[in-house]
């Protein structure tokens, strides 16, 4: 069976973003959903299902957090219920299993919503609202990974632009051509966080993070929610905005990689996701328009562009040096600013400027071809990932 055409989110929830203080993630998330039924023209009581994943601030109350939506919400027509998380790569995950529900009639209306508020105090840095104070070591493989400085996600994407540069030459000039792309549409976004101009040059002068990544090849840390609403072709039609069109989906997972690595580092499992999206679509790489790709990093964008085809493995570093991915390029990708300069919404940053972009809604960044849009979700150290095609055409 094949749901190319069939279903489409209609409505569209983004909160104000960034330093935001004062609000939990709970309140960021209920906001969100009630910007994307009014996005939609869709009174509450017609929400009849709920997806939910939120980041880390809610300080292990996840497993509940989707019960105190729905709570204070006062949702009470739910057919489909649950919270999700497969990191980065749950937006689109969710996107797809509200698709499979309303095509198949198990829900007529899904809210899929990702929401964290980290940043507490201005006074506080991101990494310490993050962090948390000290713990004890861990047992077995994830303690001697941290006895020996494997602290998180920074130490891992370093560790993959380190075997890339070895193996292929990649260069740290050539992955700040991917920040430079993405500033340049950041500066047409309203909701952006980060809009001045940035040079190659500012890029090199910013701190090392975890060398050989600086700070303007990491994404930033936000405030903030994120929410769409997934129906029916046909229902989207009747309501308020343009349908963004679901043409295809896929997901890939390979779980935890540190025993077995598979590409010395530099893959992820996007080449097997891509292959169910892009089938179940229609298409190939070639007919993509625009492209959203989760950047958590800027090696996450020059190793995904490999994997997806967009260049064979290796020569992702000249494929982007020339400015291709940012205003006018062969391949305009992440043009709201994406996580490195718009917001850190997770999986949600790429999937709400791809449904703007495919409605032809993006104002001075709108990419004037759009047909295709594709939205990729990486969770993890390239653990799990996820495909979307949308378009704003049914077929």
């Amino acid at each position: 069976m094949t749901v190319k055409g069939k279903t489409a989110i209609c409505g569209l929830g983004i909160t104000e973003m960034g330093k935001v203080y004062g609000r939990t993630a709970t309140q960021f998330a209920i906001e969100s959903i009630d910007m994307a039924l009014k996005d939609a023209g869709l009174p509450k009581d017609e929400l009849d299902g709920l997806l939910v994943y939120m980041g880390n601030s809610t300080g292990g109350s996840n497993d509940y957090s989707s019960v105190f939506i729905q709570n204070q919400m006062g949702l009470r027509n739910l057919r489909l219920f649950s919270y999700m998380d497969g990191m980065g790569s749950t937006a689109s995950s969710m996107v797809q299993y509200a698709a499979l529900a309303v095509a198949n009639g198990m829900a007529n209306y899904v809210a899929c919503v990702f929401a964290d508020a980290p940043l507490r105090d201005p006074k506080v840095s991101a990494g310490a609202s993050f962090g948390g104070g000290r713990r004890p070591m861990p047992p077995g493989m994830l303690g001697l990974k941290l006895h020996n400085g494997f602290f998180g996600a920074n130490t891992w994407y370093a560790l993959a632009m380190q075997r890339h540069a070895h193996l292929y030459g990649t260069t740290s000039r050539q992955l700040g051509a991917i920040a430079v792309s993405q500033r340049q549409w950041a500066v047409k976004n309203p909701l952006a966080q980060m809009r001045s101009p940035i040079t190659i040059a500012d890029h090199q002068a910013s701190r090392f993070i975890v060398e050989p990544l600086h700070l303007l090849d990491c994404c930033l840390v936000s405030n903030g929610g994120v929410a769409v609403i997934v129906t029916t072709a046909d229902r989207a039609r009747a309501l308020r905005q343009p349908p963004a069109y679901i043409w295809g989906m896929g997901q890939a997972h390979r779980g935890d990689n540190t025993r077995a690595m598979p590409g010395d580092f530099i893959e992820s499992p996007g080449a097997r996701s891509k292959e169910t999206a892009f089938r179940m679509a229609g298409i190939t790489v070639e007919d993509v328009d625009v492209a959203q790709i989760y950047d958590c990093y800027t090696i996450t964008v020059l190793i995904t562009l490999e994997d997806y085809g967009f260049c064979g493995k290796g020569e992702g570093g000249p494929f982007v040096a020339d400015g291709s991915l940012g205003p006018g390029g062969r391949l305009p990708t992440n043009t709201g600013g994406g996580e490195l300069s718009g917001y850190y919404m997770r999986g949600h940053t790429p999937l709400s400027e791809g449904v703007i972009q495919a409605r032809g809604q993006g104002g001075d960044r709108q990419v004037k071809d759009h047909n295709v849009v594709l939205i990729t979700g990486n969770g993890g150290w390239m653990q799990h990932h996820s495909t979307l095609v949308l378009s704003p055409h049914a077929n």
